[in-house]
């Protein structure tokens, strides 16, 4: 069957207004309000629901007469139901998995008409931002009366020296093996064994991708992108094709900051290679599977995934989330995750939750069981992990087994309640997650997956090695600050695999997780209106990198030079709120207009010794690095700030500076270049002084127009506000905006003006 893009010619209302056009993807979540008592809450950000209809009129050829057709959505949240012609034809209870509808109800030759319906009045249904609606793309699939479907074709590996692979498409086939243009092998079969000579193998150092393209008697084909790769894992390491790796990884939410929940190519791809470009080569899909899209960027640019299946389970973590649909549609949901993800090489793992409380008791360790061996079956070849809580589990078991819990005042519950209390008892957390008691209760959760996934849970890494022969380890979610120690762990011990930081990039809802403010109404954990953002992560949500990407960066040695970050100057004794999500407010800049003589904070990663600091070529000091990081407290003087890494010996390693904006601010446009081709173009808007550099201390409004092309959003990393993405204005975040637009095909122009500044224009021609 061939694939084709469905995604124009769409309306959306929501149940009782009047139509709009929109493009698809959409988040019908980001047209709704937010208020102080939305009903998503902190979690959800505030915003409201509602009941969402998309529909799209189409005329089909006569010629679909005698073929098969068939609809896909990748992704319609929550609850959808579709209808065809005004008769229903199916759904999806899941709002992250992809399903088909057939097309048997088409009329050729005539107009029809597909609406699909998403019910979004229950909230909060998630922790976190879910949006709503049609936010993945949705396609059509057209073949002959036989037919290989979608999902039909699965290439899987045998060996890597030689290079074997096994074909299969669930009926007679013929098989072209390309690389490029060249054809490398060839074959006929149900399942057909092909050896590949000089195969060029798929690691993360080496994305060498292949084309798999077959062939039915009836002439209808099908291809698929794939990399030749084995998988191997045991107490001494994970293998890529018998080479030893590491997983340098970050958490990763489904949302694109200021996009909502639409998942864009471009915006999966442009945040992949940012990541990648800092150092990780690993993914994980939190907490839901992750998009085809990103999953594409991910085999192309060399990067692993740990894609995860779910949230929750049977017990409720939020009012309205999965739980009550979930027994009822678990072997659906993995059976959709690995139809969907199993071509795709940079997909090593699969991962049944995170932090459930289910496997404390009887009845969640058999589900975990049928969980593991469902995913075995439908992929022999992965192994499957989780994301274990010790204290969440622990709390689980006590109850399970009528133990009595010192935390009842507090009772650690779920996620939720378990960030409350890590946001005020973080050491007494560790504490938990390190005793013989979490150890029983936690283990035969982990005996069953094949890789154990510990979150929030490093003490136990090195006694475990003892405690467990045998058992594979991954940091499955952790604190970035602690990157430097943990990362010492994982290179020194065998069987600890990889670490996954929470998180590598930014995202909507949990609304300030990770903040450090001195907003009188930050001073707890779950923030209330108008915080928007978790405030948590190595790159913001418009993708720039914070003190936190650059420790990682430098801890992997992708940044050789020192890494000099600062925080915002304020009055002496000013209370601070610190979320525990979050080990530094410092940013790459030395621009705080307005804020002369402010005491504020220097921080200088590096992974020398020692690091000495210049102000305006006056000495500041000298000061040794722990953890890679060295600190300086001064009052803000702008000019230029110097770092200098020196070795044991006082010797001149590497040098970086840092200057201030200087003169009249204007507006500043910087296209992005060397993107994803597409049809997003990313456009920086910042503040800028006569020098060129980001003002970070003069934040204000500006307002973006549109000629010859669609906004699609505007923000900026603003992690507490007002604002609207779709409205057109936004204040400026230290300095920084970033405006998503889609040219007309032409000639585009957009304009950005803000008080006390002289507008900006950018002239632009589509690349598409």
């Amino acid at each position: 069957m061939q694939r084709f893009d469905f995604n124009t010619g769409w309306t959306f209302r929501k149940e009782g207004a009047a139509p709009v056009s929109v493009l698809l993807p959409h988040d019908a979540m980001q047209t709704e309000a937010r208020r102080p008592d939305g009903p998503g809450g902190p979690g959800n950000a505030w915003f409201e629901g509602g009941v969402y209809l998309y529909e799209k009129t189409f005329t089909a050829p006569e010629s679909w007469r005698r073929k098969s057709v068939l609809f896909e959505f990748e992704a319609a949240c929550p609850m959808a139901e579709v209808f065809l012609n005004g008769e229903p034809v199916g759904g999806c209870a899941y709002g992250y998995s992809q399903f088909l509808i057939p097309g048997d109800g088409v009329r050729p030759g005539e107009e029809n008409t597909l609406l699909v319906r998403v019910d979004g009045t229950g909230l909060p249904n998630s922790r976190f931002y879910s949006g709503a609606g049609l936010h993945r793309p949705v396609f059509l699939w057209l073949g002959e009366r036989e037919h290989i479907g979608p999902y039909d074709l699965k290439i899987r590996t045998l060996s890597h020296d030689p290079a074997v692979i096994e074909v299969s498409a669930g009926r007679w086939v013929h098989i072209d093996i390309l690389d490029g243009d060249d054809l490398v092998a060839s074959g006929e079969g149900e399942r057909v064994t092909l050896a590949v000579p000089g195969a060029k193998l798929w690691s993360d150092e080496t994305p060498h991708l292949y084309t798999c393209r077959a062939v039915l008697p009836s002439g209808d084909t099908a291809s698929v992108s794939f990399g030749i790769r084995t998988l191997a894992w045991d107490a001494a390491g994970f293998r890529v094709n018998g080479k030893t790796v590491k997983l340098r990884g970050g958490c990763v939410h489904h949302d694109n900051g200021i996009l909502g929940a639409r998942s864009f190519p471009e915006a999966e791809w442009r945040r992949v290679r940012r990541l990648k470009a800092a150092g990780f080569n690993a993914i994980r899909s939190t907490h839901y599977p992750a998009s085809k899209s990103m999953l594409d960027a991910c085999d192309a640019l060399g990067v692993y995934v740990m894609d995860e299946a779910w949230d929750m389970w049977y017990r409720h973590k939020t009012p309205f989330d999965y739980a009550d649909r979930f027994e009822e549609n678990w072997r659906r949901d993995l059976t959709a995750m690995v139809d969907k993800d199993y071509d795709h090489p940079s997909v090593v793992m699969w991962s049944v939750g995170n932090e459930v409380s289910e496997p404390g008791e009887e009845r969640g360790l058999r589900l975990a069981r049928a969980l593991t061996d469902t995913l075995h079956g439908l992929d022999p070849d992965r192994p499957v992990t989780t994301g274990a809580n010790y204290p969440i589990l622990l709390g689980s078991w006590r109850r399970a087994h009528g133990v009595p819990d010192p935390w009842e005042e507090s009772p650690v519950t779920d996620s939720a309640s378990f960030n409350a209390l890590m946001a005020r008892q973080f050491h007494g957390m560790l504490d938990v997650s390190a005793s013989d008691e979490a150890d029983r209760a936690v283990s035969p959760y982990l005996d069953i997956v094949d890789i154990a996934g510990y979150n929030y849970a490093s003490p136990r890494y090195a006694p475990d090695g003892a405690l467990h022969p045998g058992r594979v380890i991954v940091g499955s979610e952790t604190f970035p600050w602690m990157l430097a120690e943990n990362w010492a762990a994982v290179e020194k011990t065998p069987y600890l695999i990889g670490d996954f930081m929470w998180t590598a990039w930014d995202y909507l809802g949990e609304t300030g997780l990770g903040a450090w403010s001195d907003s009188p109404d930050a001073m707890a954990f779950a923030k209330p209106y108008p915080w928007l953002l978790a405030d948590a992560g190595a790159f913001d949500i418009l993708g720039d990198d914070n003190a936190e990407g650059g420790l990682a960066m430098t801890v992997w040695g992708v940044r050789k030079t020192p890494y000099i970050a600062s925080t915002p100057p304020r009055p002496e004794k000013t209370p601070l709120y610190k979320g525990p999500w979050r080990g530094s407010e410092g940013v790459p800049t030395w621009s705080w207009r307005g804020s002369e003589g402010v005491p504020t904070r220097v921080e200088v990663v590096s992974q020398a010794p020692r690091i000495a600091l210049f102000l305006n070529g006056e000495p500041v000091g000298s000061a040794p690095t722990e953890n890679c990081v060295a600190v300086f407290d001064l009052p803000y003087t702008p000019g230029t700030l110097r770092a200098v890494a020196e070795d044991g010996a006082g010797n001149k390693i590497a040098e970086s500076s840092l200057t201030s904006a200087a003169g009249k601010l204007s507006i500043g446009l910087r296209p992005e270049g060397g993107a994803f081709a597409g049809r997003l173009q990313f456009i920086h808007v910042d503040l800028i002084g006569e020098n060129g550099v980001i003002e970070a201390g003069a934040d204000r409004i500006l307002r973006v127009t549109v000629a010859g092309g669609t906004l699609l959003a505007f923000g900026s990393a603003a992690p507490r506000t007002e604002s609207r993405f779709l409205s057109g204005e936004y204040e400026t975040y230290r300095g920084r905006a970033l405006a998503v637009v889609i040219p007309d095909g032409g000639e585009m122009t957009v304009r950005v003006e803000g008080e006390g500044l002289e507008p900006a224009e950018l002239y632009a021609r589509s690349r598409t």
